[in-house]
C-alpha cells in the first residue's frame, strides 16, 4: 500500500514453477520478472526449489490471496481498481461481486482480455481515468510482458498480474478447498478439475529436476 499511497508506479508478478522454468531459457522474461516491484512465489514448486538451493522463502503467496488482502486495504481508503482480462462479461461480474464485498472499493472500469493489439487495450484502460491498481489477468507470460511494456503509458499506479483470478472473483471458477491449499496441493485439485492442464503440469517435475541439477553443478541462477 505504501507504493500506492506515494504514487510509485510498478508491477507485481506471481510466478509459479512453470513461469520460472520458462524464464531460465527466456532472457527477456527473466529480466522483466527481476524488474518487478514485488515478486511473490505462487507455487509449492518454487518454495521447494528455494529450499534445495538453500535460499529458503518463508511461504507460498498465492496471487489471489495477495490481491484479496490488497483490495481489503484499498476499500478502507476508498482506492480505485480497474479489472482487465478473462472472457467477455467475466470482469463485469467480478466487479459486481467485489463492490458488494468491499463497499469502499472503487471499480473504475472493466475490459476483457480479447483485443487485436496492445494499443487498443491500453486506450480502453486509460479511458476509465486513473486507477490506483490495474489487475492484469491475461495468463502468463502474456500478462507479465504486457505490464512491463506498458507500465509507463498506462494510467495506473500498480499493475498486478493475476492469471485466472477474475474467474474466481466472478464466481465461475471455484478455488481449491483449504485442505489442498494448506498442503501445497492446489495444483493437483486444478488438474482433477481441468485434466487438459496435464501437459502444462509437467513443467513442475522438469523444473525441480533442473534445480537439483543446478545445485549439483553449481550453476543455479
Amino acid at each position: 500500500m505504501a507504493r500506492i499511497r506515494e504514487g510509485k508506479k510498478g508491477y507485481v508478478v506471481t510466478p509459479n514453477s512453470e513461469i520460472v522454468y520458462m524464464a531460465r531459457s527466456d532472457e527477456h522474461l527473466k529480466k522483466l520478472l527481476n524488474a518487478a516491484a514485488l515478486v511473490l512465489p505462487d507455487g509449492i514448486g518454487v518454495i521447494h526449489a528455494a529450499k534445495i538451493l538453500k535460499k529458503p522463502l518463508t511461504e507460498k503467496v498465492a496471487g489471489i490471496e495477495f490481491a484479496t488482502s490488497l483490495m481489503e486495504a484499498m476499500a478502507k481508503e476508498g482506492r480505485s481498481i480497474f479489472l482487465f482480462g478473462a472472457k467477455p462479461g467475466i470482469a463485469e461480474k467480478a466487479a459486481e461481486n467485489l463492490k458488494q464485498k468491499y463497499p469502499g472499493l472503487i471499480v473504475t472500469g472493466c475490459r476483457d482480455g480479447y483485443f487485436k493489439d496492445d494499443a487498443e487495450a491500453v486506450r480502453d484502460i486509460n479511458a476509465a481515468g486513473h486507477s490506483d491498481v490495474i489487475l492484469v489477468c491475461l495468463g502468463a507470460p502474456k500478462q507479465e510482458i504486457f505490464m512491463e511494456q506498458h507500465l509507463d503509458e498506462l494510467n495506473g499506479t500498480m499493475l498486478c498480474g493475476l492469471g485466472g483470478s477474475l474467474d474466481v472473483y466472478a464466481g465461475v471458477v471455484e478455488r481449491a478447498p483449504d485442505f489442498y491449499v494448506r498442503h501445497g496441493l492446489e495444483w493437483f485439485y486444478r488438474l482433477k478439475k481441468e485434466p487438459w492442464r496435464a501437459k502444462r503440469m509437467t513443467a513442475l517435475p522438469k523444473f525441480l529436476l533442473t534445480v537439483m541439477k543446478s545445485k549439483v553443478t553449481g550453476e543455479d541462477k
